[in-house]
C-alpha cells in the first residue's frame, strides 16, 4: 500500500511538473510577443508569478507587466544604492545572516529601531498609489519622499537576500523581532509598502515570516493591516508565543544559524554590511 501510495504521488508530482513547464512556455509567449525585453528573464521568475496567480496565464502575464513598469520606474539604474536610503540605513533596523535547515537565507527586523521618516509631511508632494492585492484595491496617502526612502530601503534589501540564495533556492525567512515595540514604532503606512513589494512584485519569494514578542498594542495595528494581506501571504506569517519561542524557531533553523538574540550562535550583521 505504502509504495503504491509513493507511486501515485510521484505521478502526481510529475504530472503537475509538466503542467507549469507548459504554463510557462505560453506565458513566455505572451510576454515576449508584448515585451521583447522579457526574453532576458528566466523560467523562475515566470513559475513564481504564476504561482501566485493559481497558474493562470493572463492574470500572472499581467501581474509580471505591472512588475516589469514598476522596475523600470522606481528602479531605472537596476538596484538601489545606500547613498538614497541613508534614513532608515542609520536605524540599524535590519539584519541578514544564517539559513535555515533548507538553505533559505534569514533575514532580522528589529522592530523597535524602525521610526517614521522625521520630515514632516507637508513638505513633501502628497501622491497616492494604489495598493491591490487579490481581493481588494485601495488608495493609500503617501508622500514621495517617504515612498522612496522606505520602499528603496524594502528592495535593497530583498536584493540582498536574493543574491545570497544558493543555486535552486528561491525563498527567504523573515522574523520580525518587536520586542520593545510601542506606538512611536507604528507605521502603517511602512507596513502597506512591505506587503505591497512582496505580494504583487516579489511574490513566491517569501517562504514564511515569524513575527515573535509580539506586545499586545501591536494588534490595534496589525487588525488595520490585515485586510489588505492575502490569503496565500496570511499562510505564511506565523506569531511565535513566548514560551515556544525558541523551540518553534529550531524546528525551521539549526541553532548554529540561528540569531544570539533569539537564543541561538550568530552575531547579528547589518543589513548593509552583509
Amino acid at each position: 500500500m505504502m509504495m503504491g501510495s509513493e507511486k501515485m504521488n510521484n505521478s502526481m508530482e510529475i504530472e503537475d511538473e509538466n503542467i507549469e513547464k507548459t504554463k510557462i512556455s505560453l506565458m513566455r509567449i505572451l510576454v515576449e510577443k508584448q515585451d521583447p525585453s522579457s526574453k532576458e528573464v528566466e523560467d523562475g521568475a515566470l513559475r513564481r508569478f504564476l504561482r501566485a496567480r493559481d497558474l493562470d496565464v493572463e492574470k500572472a502575464s499581467n501581474m509580471f507587466f505591472k512588475y516589469l513598469n514598476w522596475k523600470r520606474n522606481f528602479v531605472p539604474n537596476g538596484s538601489i544604492s545606500p547613498s538614497e536610503i541613508r534614513h532608515e540605513i542609520q536605524q540599524n533596523k535590519m539584519f541578514l545572516q544564517g539559513w535555515d535547515k533548507k538553505g533559505r537565507p534569514i533575514a532580522l527586523l528589529l522592530a523597535a529601531r524602525h521610526f517614521q521618516h522625521e520630515g514632516g509631511v507637508d513638505e513633501f508632494k502628497r501622491t497616492y498609489f494604489t495598493f491591490q492585492t487579490s481581493t481588494n484595491s485601495q488608495n493609500v496617502l503617501v508622500d514621495d519622499d517617504f515612498e522612496f526612502s522606505l520602499t528603496g530601503f524594502i528592495v535593497y534589501l530583498f536584493d540582498k537576500i536574493i543574491t545570497r540564495m544558493p543555486p535552486g533556492q528561491e525563498k527567504f525567512i523573515v522574523i520580525g523581532d518587536l520586542k520593545g515595540w510601542g506606538y512611536a514604532n507604528s507605521d502603517i503606512r511602512a507596513y502597506l509598502a512591505a506587503l505591497s513589494l512582496v505580494q504583487d512584485y516579489y511574490p513566491e519569494r517569501l517562504e514564511k515570516l515569524f513575527v515573535v514578542h509580539a506586545p499586545y498594542i501591536f494588534m490595534t495595528a496589525w487588525k488595520v493591516v490585515y485586510p489588505f494581506i492575502d490569503p496565500k501571504t496570511r499562510k505564511k506569517m506565523i506569531f511565535v508565543d513566548n514560551k515556544s519561542l525558541k523551540s518553534t524557531l529550531l524546528e525551521e533553523i539549526d541553532e548554529s544559524q540561528l540569531p544570539a538574540t533569539l537564543g541561538g550562535k550568530l552575531e547579528l550583521v547589518p543589513i548593509h554590511n552583509s
